[in-house]
């Protein structure tokens, strides 16, 4: 038998639960659900008899959760979200009244590329819809794709891969690398050749720390390496660091126009040849038939375009 303690369960009381893990307040929560105090104080009643355990109890003047409930109000908040979202994202979505999250999984530099264009359209369409981006953590997170605790993963490939079962990816945003240096490095002054690159120090990216990364790969292939001085997670500090030293740092260019503003780095092309910088966009099949997701993708698409 599938879900024995739920066919034991009005589900209806999993809404009042919800509500009471909340508000902590029986008040409170029965306002939320347009009920009586009394009718939720008796859902709660059934709740504690089904369930084996008080849930909530009296401290002060409010309510204090047991370590069962506890442990129940994440995984509860989340299924019944993603409840929600499947019922009214499955045919419908009006953009300009929906209050849905959207969550986006990313490293900071992949955020720090999508987000600018992308918010400033859907601010403009869905003024009263959530974006939420949480911390990529590698590679295309199948299980949170699949399991709807994410909507869509940004990320890149430069080799290509199988894909996993179940996972889409278009791309979203291409681009050349290209290299940035201190304004008055002390040997690199207009242009940058091969062996000026190869005898400096480099700063790079690693969020995931990976051993190499397509820079390194593309020089191996050559029978080349580089001297790395500094490994970051995050490409917030990089312009920073570049702009107080004399190491130098490869990145895309979009990224690199954009952390120019942020301290006065000069760019340059690289000196070797590099395969182009291409940002996906990956989400999964079983969500990617829903209204909310079709129109997404499209905001997605269109703000690469501009």
């Amino acid at each position: 038998m599938q879900h024995p303690i739920l066919r034991r369960l009005d589900l209806n009381l999993l809404l009042a639960f919800d509500a009471l893990l909340r508000h902590r307040s029986v008040s409170a929560a029965a306002d939320e659900l347009a009920m009586s105090p009394s009718a939720l104080s008796h859902a709660l009643a059934r709740l504690r008899a089904t369930l084996g355990d008080e849930l909530l109890v009296r401290a002060g003047s409010g309510m204090q959760a047991t370590a069962f409930a506890e442990r129940m109000a994440e995984p509860l908040a989340a299924a019944l979200d993603l409840l929600a979202r499947g019922l009214s994202d499955a045919s419908t979505f009006d953009a300009a009244s929906s209050e849905r999250t959207f969550v986006f999984a990313a490293t900071d530099y992949t955020a720090f590329a999508i987000l600018p264009q992308l918010l400033a359209a859907v601010q403009q369409a869905a003024p009263r819809l959530r974006v939420k981006v949480v911390y990529s953590r590698g590679g295309e997170p199948a299980e949170d794709l699949a399991a709807g605790r994410i909507d869509f993963a940004l990320g890149y490939e430069n080799d290509p891969l199988q894909p996993l079962p179940g996972i889409e990816s278009f791309d979203w945003l291409s681009d050349e690398y290209v290299v940035i240096a201190c304004r008055e490095h002390p040997t690199i002054q207009g242009s940058l050749d091969l062996s000026q690159y190869l005898a400096a120090r480099h700063v790079v990216v690693t969020p995931w720390n990976d051993a190499s990364g397509t820079i390194d790969k593309a020089l191996q292939r050559q029978g080349l390496q580089r001297d790395v001085a500094v490994q970051l997670p995050s490409v917030l500090a990089a312009p920073f660091i570049i702009d107080r030293s004399p190491l130098i740092m490869t990145v895309p260019r979009h990224a690199a126009q954009t952390l120019q503003a942020a301290a006065p780095v000069a760019i340059y092309p690289a000196p070797f040849e590099l395969p182009p910088y291409t940002l996906k966009v990956y989400h999964h099949t079983r969500h990617s038939g829903t209204a909310a997701h079709a129109w997404m993708r499209t905001q997605l698409l269109a703000a690469a375009a501009r």
